[in-house]
């Protein structure tokens, strides 16, 4: 039962990241002074965008790169935590029990 609960839980957390950003960038999330990645992209940073492009850049990358790893690690907890995948170990342990096998 845990892990489809673990892999919903992880792409929903990156849904919520991504919407909070979405929010923020329209301009309804949270307030200017705290910082949010949607707010970094937006409001009175597109000013400055065209002379400074890695003011999208960066938020932008590291917005991805969050969403992605956490993905991934749902993901590889599934793996491990799966008891249909080689005795709970997940891929991981039924690579190596098939290169023990060799």
């Amino acid at each position: 039962m845990w892990p489809p609960i673990i892999v919903v839980f992880t792409i929903s957390l990156g849904a919520v990241i991504l919407s909070e950003s979405t929010i923020s960038f329209l301009g309804f999330g949270i307030p200017p002074p705290q910082p949010s990645w949607g707010g970094m992209l937006s409001l009175e940073d597109r000013r400055y965008m065209e002379r400074a492009p890695l003011l999208a850049i960066w938020p932008g990358l590291s917005l991805a790169i969050v969403v992605f790893g956490i993905n991934m690690f749902g993901d590889a907890l599934r793996d491990l935590l799966d008891p249909r995948l080689s005795g709970g170990a997940g891929r991981i342990g039924a690579a190596n029990v098939k290169q023990a096998d060799r």
